[in-house]
């Protein structure tokens, strides 16, 4: 699935994924190839990307935001992303 991560400065990451967990306002939640679309409010905290089977694997530390989820694009809009 495709994923892009953008703060009103700029795009911090774009690239095809297999998966990413995320801070949710109600806790974390993990975002998986083929999910069904949803909206869903972040609070601070740390983003990993999942970049394939094998664990290979990226950081963010995150501000708030947002996830949209449609058609197999996961788009985070953000305040603030820090890469750990």
């Amino acid at each position: 699935m495709q994923l892009e991560i953008l703060t009103p400065e700029k795009k911090v990451y774009s690239g095809d994924v297999y998966g990413v967990q995320m801070p949710g306002i109600s806790g974390s939640f993990e975002i998986l190839d083929k999910h069904a679309p949803m909206i869903a409010a972040l609070q601070e905290g740390k983003l990993k990307i999942l970049k394939d089977r094998s664990n290979d694997s990226s950081y963010f530390q995150i501000q708030s935001g947002f996830v949209e989820v449609l058609n197999n694009k996961v788009t985070v809009l953000i305040e603030g992303a820090l890469p750990l």
